[in-house]
């Protein structure tokens, strides 16, 4: 028997493989002084099909991730302020609109260069509006520079973006692209009608707020573990709703710790999510490098390194102009940029619909 087949025979087994080789690439991620995020992001090409090839339990693995989303998310809107969120709505607005109307519009032109086709030139594009939020998270969380100014206002534009691409999922939905024909399909209906199910989450966490966090959470208080139970079962919960109606997990996660960020017990409920956060994340990366066949890059090089560069280089540019003209200093606007260069692991499944 292989070691690959000793190491796939059971789920046990494999998590716990999954975790030896988490600590030895993270002990050399340590010694290079690199952050946390380039060991588990190296874990998972390890582990994928490319390399290694020892993730087969891949529902449990998945389940695992989904979790870590959801509290990852809720750490942040757990922290969030309000007087913050209406200091740097302004330019999150902006900055989100922005880099998602100019990653549309060039990608779709990019796409025709390359003669994709205006229907796949059309899917590409909003594929590249994605960013990924969970990663940028992570990443300023181990810098500690997920409350810092350009740390906020990334956050805020990205969460914008999200909100926007889910937008223009739902349009093109309804206006029939993908199924061959135009006009309202089942489809199209359900979209439209899940998208009221988000609004009516909004207003839930409102009331929520005002009505019941403070009292609720001042009970479960008396027993700290009760009370770290249920703001993991309020995080899954809201990242399994805000997924139901279309907003996604990242939103509905970030919304349960909103519901929480005005109660006195955030900080005790931070400190005890922290470390299972960082724990289930690593299943994420997993499950991400699980779904990477390098081996498939070779056929689609030249477009994915031309894709690549506008990424990584003109995303970040219109980020720092739109900051340098609202009056922000160059500094900021660049490491907020630099946020955005990258797509997020959301794309795959979209791009290739």
């Amino acid at each position: 028997m292989s070691l690959i087949e000793l190491v796939t025979q059971s789920t046990f087994t494999e998590i716990t493989a999954l975790m030896v080789l988490a600590t030895v690439i993270g002990f050399i991620g340590l010694l290079m002084k690199q952050p946390l995020i380039v060991s588990f992001i190296a874990v998972g090409l390890i582990a994928g099909p490319s390399v290694l090839n020892i993730v087969h339990s891949k529902e449990q693995i998945t389940l695992l991730s989904e979790l870590g989303i959801a509290i990852l998310l809720f750490l942040v809107g757990i922290k969030l302020d309000v007087k913050l969120i209406r200091s740097i709505g302004g330019v999150s607005l902006m900055t989100g609109l922005g880099q998602v109307a100019f990653t549309s519009i060039a990608g779709y032109f990019i796409g025709l260069s390359l003669d994709l086709g205006h229907i796949t030139s059309l899917y590409v594009a909003v594929a590249l509006t994605f960013s990924s939020t969970i990663i940028i998270v992570k990443l300023l969380s181990d810098k500690k520079e997920i409350d810092s100014l350009h740390g906020q206002i990334a956050l805020g534009f990205l969460i914008v973006q999200d909100l926007v691409v889910v937008l223009a999922m739902i349009v093109l939905a309804a206006i029939g692209i993908g199924d061959g024909h135009g006009g309202t399909n089942d489809s199209s209906v359900w979209n439209v009608a899940l998208s009221g199910g988000g609004l009516l989450l909004f207003v839930i966490v409102i009331v929520f707020v005002r009505y019941i966090a403070n009292p609720l959470t001042e009970q479960l208080a008396k027993i700290p573990e009760l009370l770290v139970i249920y703001a993991i079962a309020q995080a899954a919960l809201f990242a399994a709703i805000g997924d139901f109606v279309g907003l996604g997990m990242e939103v509905g996660g970030l919304l349960a710790g909103v519901a929480l960020a005005s109660t006195p017990y955030r900080e005790s409920i931070a400190a005890r999510l922290a470390p299972l956060r960082d724990f289930l994340l690593l299943f994420f990366f997993i499950a991400l490098g699980a779904t990477l066949d390098l081996s498939l890059l070779g056929s689609h090089i030249s477009g994915a390194i031309i894709f690549s560069l506008f990424v990584l280089i003109g995303n970040p540019l219109i980020v720092l102009i739109i900051m340098g003209l609202m009056g922000y200093r160059k500094r900021t606007g660049f490491l907020a940029g630099l946020t955005v260069a990258q797509i997020s692991e959301f794309s795959l499944p979209w791009g290739s619909a």
